[in-house]
């Protein structure tokens, strides 16, 4: 049985990739080229809304050099969770992007179209069938949620990508994928090792990460019938035994399992060979079917509106006396918003994070310094609409310029970096849904379509 080669450009198309590193990569011939478009892992707000975090201008240059190789060599390219979330409005994005990119190159070209976008009204009928069943620490939910939700993705798996695939198409724009979903496809239909398939796309999801030089992107994942091999192809990136197996526990619990449409990965039992000073091999791998097939569920929702504010702490002894400072602005300022606005306790919120000492955790912060020149504090309103938002923004304003630490001393001056001092957030969004979807189809859950463009 041949081997199956698939090039991994970056861990996520945006993010830029070597150009030498994708040239050698080319040169060795692969089967397909693969990339990630994205992930849940800057919030819930891209998902929310439906857009990509990354800069169009960015994914055009680097998605055309993709389909100038792709061109050249002849070889399927394609790409999972399109657009950061993989919604059907960044599906189209990212087809608009690839039509104006095969304009400009003139080419013609067949693109498959995996959208992976949930009806709310379907899923809420599956809901209540009880189709619909919560992954461990999933919020609990009932009919409603899917309704109030503003985008809901189910996560494709290797089958899915597999049937757009076998549409002969140039290039595939994915929907929500999982991770390795695009990378673990064509060797499983080639009928490469089962849990190789799924292990080699494992590391090879996020590109060179596994390797010595992680941001040099372009890694070439070989497999088989009996295992695979990792090859970075920057000059000065190396993959070793620690590097590749270290990067299972990226994004995992579980340093052993990981779990997939379809079915988990075992690498208990895994064995990792340094081939070379540049590559390694991995094998014993195994992959476990499970029944019924089941696909993730990711959905967002509206979770209030917000305003922020930011001033600067510069006095000594209000830096180091920040956290009293900003307790009372705190207490102050929600009593004042409940008897001037009528508001109750679940309307509304109000944070102040240190920025230099508690921005990340707030009160969870366990580490502190009395060595601070300076401090910023970010104040946080959140509320049930962007109106009532700003107006507690406007409520903390006077507190955040001149609040003093006691009644008898002077008043102070603070410094706001912006004026207005009010930036207006909008909505903010929170992911409601870590529950998984039973089919009885894979394809169930997904619709294919097929362009021929040019």
């Amino acid at each position: 049985m041949k081997s199956i080669r698939v090039l991994v450009p970056s861990g996520a198309l945006g993010l830029n990739y070597d150009k030498a590193a994708l040239q050698k990569g080319l040169e060795a011939k692969p089967h397909i080229i693969a990339v990630d478009g994205g992930s849940t892992d800057s919030g819930p707000a891209y998902l929310g809304q439906g857009i990509s975090k990354y800069s169009r201008s960015s994914t055009k240059i680097e998605w055309k050099g993709l389909m100038e190789a792709r061109a050249k060599n002849n070889i399927p390219l394609v790409i999972g969770t399109a657009g950061t979330c993989g919604t059907n409005s960044t599906v189209e994005w990212m087809l608009e992007i690839t039509r104006e990119i095969a304009d400009e190159l003139g080419q013609s070209i067949k693109i498959a179209v995996l959208r992976s976008q949930q009806d709310p009204e379907k899923l809420a009928a599956a809901f209540a069938k009880g189709r619909i069943t919560p992954l461990a620490n999933a919020p609990e939910i009932s009919g409603h949620v899917f309704a109030h939700c503003t985008n809901i993705v189910a996560l494709a798996g290797a089958e899915q990508i597999t049937a757009a695939i076998n549409t002969g198409a140039d290039i595939i724009i994915a929907g929500r994928t999982t991770d390795t979903a695009i990378i673990a496809a064509m060797p499983l239909m080639y009928g490469c090792h089962e849990g190789a398939a799924w292990h080699g796309a494992k590391i090879g999801e996020c590109g060179a990460l596994c390797a010595t030089n992680p941001q040099s992107g372009v890694v070439m994942i070989e497999f088989d019938d009996t295992g695979f091999n990792v090859i970075p192809m920057a000059e000065k990136a190396q993959a070793t035994p620690p590097t590749v197996s270290a990067h299972m526990l990226y994004e995992n619990s579980d340093p052993h399992i990981l779990y997939e449409p379809g079915g988990y990965l075992d690498v208990s039992h895994a064995n990792y060979q340094a081939l070379d000073e540049k590559s390694v091999r991995v094998t014993g791998s195994k992959w476990v079917k499970t029944n019924p097939y089941t696909v993730k569920l990711e959905g967002a929702r509206v979770a209030g509106y917000q305003s922020v504010l930011l001033v600067l702490l510069r006095d000594k002894r209000y830096v180091q006396n920040a956290q009293q400072w900003a307790n009372d602005i705190q207490e102050k300022c929600s009593a004042k918003v409940k008897d001037r606005l009528g508001c109750s306790d679940s309307s509304f919120s109000i944070q102040l994070r240190l920025i230099g000492q508690s921005a990340s955790f707030g009160a969870l912060e366990t580490r502190h310094s009395d060595e601070i020149v300076e401090l910023g504090v970010l104040a946080i309103a959140t509320a049930d609409t962007q109106e009532l938002a700003e107006e507690i923004g406007k409520m903390l304003n006077p507190y955040l310029l001149h609040h003093p630490l006691n009644d008898h001393e002077e008043q102070p001056t603070f410094a706001f970096p912006f004026s207005p001092a009010e930036l207006n957030r909008g909505a903010i969004y929170e992911f409601c849904l870590n529950h998984i979807l039973q089919l009885e189809d894979p394809m169930e859950a997904f619709s294919l379509e097929v362009i021929n463009y040019g």
